[in-house]
């Protein structure tokens, strides 16, 4: 029996999750790519396997068909929106995920996106590495709004971490956990005072199921022209384009991004002085990595054993 492990960089850090899955008696299928599968290539390299170690290719009701043996897939990561859910449970398809893996390395990686953005640090290495010593302005973080949109995990721990350095915090989520605000004096507001009131928004929502832009044109346009955003949570989150208008036009003071619409990403957002971009590596910290891997294994095997 075979388990397809589709992350690019799986088993990277250390050998152990697929030594858990040898050990068990299962055949590893690697992703050969080096990036993120497409869905032929899913059913290309694995139409026989039992099980999938998951990352973010498109695992669809076409995918799933073409994979009569499929029992299970677990997800590296917390994001479900990859899966078509509903065609999984109508399939018998067991679908579960590593909630809390991520959460202290996307919570740590925002907040280095935000001195890295105030403090112009990425400007001033580029400066260096060129010859050039060039002494950048930034700002303080100190005195600073911090608006939240998508208050999970991951959301909390990041008011949490702005709260220990004394930033007042104001968020909003679809289910308020009014106990955890009231004790942590996180302030529920609504997305759209949010964005009018916060001198950093950072998001941790999932997309939408509809696939419109959580921070629409209309929700964007509300951020004060002084104001910074992060995204850290998904691609689709953002309205793209319209980041960039605000962005090209001084309606926004910057931005940090770690996911978009499209990856790899290489569009006019590279070429902006106001923007620090990563690719997509919120969760990559390596002992957070390494032990989502082995959590992500030890699901599929429970499942599968």
């Amino acid at each position: 029996m075979k388990i397809l492990t589709s992350p690019s960089s799986f088993g990277q850090i250390s050998n152990e999750p697929y030594d858990l899955i040898m050990k068990n008696g299962f055949k590893i299928v690697k992703n050969p790519y080096g990036r993120k599968l497409t869905e032929d290539e899913v059913i290309e390299i694995a139409n026989d396997c039992v099980g999938i170690v998951a990352g973010v290719e498109p695992l669809t009701a076409r995918v799933m068909d073409a994979m009569p043996n499929l029992k299970c897939i677990s997800r590296v990561g917390v994001g479900m929106d990859n899966v078509d859910m509903d065609y999984a449970a109508k399939k018998g398809i067991t679908v579960i995920n590593t909630p809390d893996g991520p959460t202290r390395p996307v919570a740590e990686m925002t907040m280095a996106m935000v001195f890295s953005l105030l403090r112009k640090i990425p400007q001033a290495d580029a400066n260096m590495k060129a010859g050039v010593w060039k002494k950048e302005t930034g700002n303080l973080l100190f005195g600073k709004t911090i608006g939240i949109i998508g208050l999970g995990r991951i959301g909390k721990l990041v008011a949490e971490c702005f709260n220990s350095l004394g930033n007042p915090v104001i968020g909003y989520d679809i289910y308020p956990d009014e106990s955890w605000s009231a004790k942590h004096n996180v302030k529920i507001v609504t997305p759209e005072v949010v964005m009018e009131t916060a001198d950093i928004v950072t998001l941790h929502v999932p997309p939408n199921t509809d696939r419109t832009f959580v921070a629409d044109k209309q929700l964007l346009s509300k951020m004060k022209p002084s104001a910074f955003l992060i995204n850290a949570a998904r691609g689709g989150v953002v309205d793209e384009e319209q980041l960039l208008y605000m962005l090209q036009n001084d309606l926004l003071a910057g931005a940090a991004i770690d996911v978009f619409s499209k990856e790899p990403y290489d569009g006019p957002f590279t070429q902006l002085p106001n923007v620090v971009l990563t690719p997509h590596l919120g969760s990559y910290a390596a002992e957070g990595k390494l032990q989502m891997e082995i959590d992500a294994v030890n699901n599929l095997l429970d499942i599968l054993n």
